[in-house]
Parts: structure tokens; C-alpha cells; sequence
């Protein structure tokens, strides 16, 4: 009796994973994945390196949201996150944030530190 209510719970949630994710969407994916990953090269490869445009700050933005549409697509439909439910997407979510803002605050505050405290002033060297 036990072992039929396993078989049959295994078999529910097998379901679940097979109704979100078809072929046809893995590889819709997969193709987006690749469009964004060739823009990324033709932006590095002929913009900036052919010197068709400078490398500034609104490059590296570019860059950086083309990463994170990346990151999103792969996390989302690679590691089904997005057929969760909202109460874990949104763990997720707010740990993923608390880890990059202590991140932030140690590349601030190391910055301050190595740029403001110095234990050791110059001395003059008497000759």
C-alpha cells in the first residue's frame, strides 16, 4: 500500500517537470542563449576591438544586463526555477540579493580601508 502511494507520488511530480519544459522550449532557449552570447562576442570582437566604438562605462552596462538576461534564461528554464512556486522563488530571490549587497559592502569598505587607513605613515628617510 505504501510502496503503490510512492509509486504514485514519484510519478505526479515527474509529471510537473515534463508539462513546463518541452523540447521545443529547451531549444527556443538554448537559441536565445546564443543570439545574447553572439551579441556579447559581435559587440566585443567588431565594436569595441575594430574601434568602431570606445569601451565606456554604457559598454560594460550593456555587457552586464546582457549577462544577466543569461543568467535569468538559465536559471529560469535550465534549473526550473521558474515552475517553482512563488514562496521559494522568492527565498531564493532575496538571499541572491543579500549575497551581492554583502558583497558590495566589502569591496566599499575594503576600498575605503585601503585608500584612508594607513598603519604605517611614511617616514623620511634621514640621509
Amino acid at each position: 500500500m505504501a510502496s503503490q502511494h510512492l509509486d504514485q507520488t514519484v510519478e505526479h511530480t515527474e509529471g510537473q517537470h515534463q508539462e513546463g519544459m518541452t523540447k521545443g522550449k529547451i531549444w527556443r532557449v538554448f537559441f536565445y542563449l546564443l543570439a545574447l552570447t553572439a551579441l556579447e562576442f559581435f559587440i566585443a570582437l567588431v565594436l569595441v576591438h575594430g574601434g568602431v566604438i570606445e569601451k565606456t562605462m554604457a559598454v560594460n552596462v550593456v555587457y552586464i544586463v546582457l549577462t544577466l538576461l543569461k543568467a535569468y534564461y538559465i536559471i529560469a528554464y535550465f534549473m526550473h526555477l521558474k515552475f517553482e512556486t512563488f514562496g521559494f522563488i522568492m527565498s531564493v530571490a532575496i538571499a541572491f540579493v543579500l549575497i551581492i549587497y554583502f558583497i558590495v559592502l566589502m569591496l566599499t569598505e575594503g576600498g575605503y580601508l585601503n585608500t584612508h587607513y594607513n598603519p604605517f605613515p611614511h617616514w623620511d628617510n634621514p640621509q
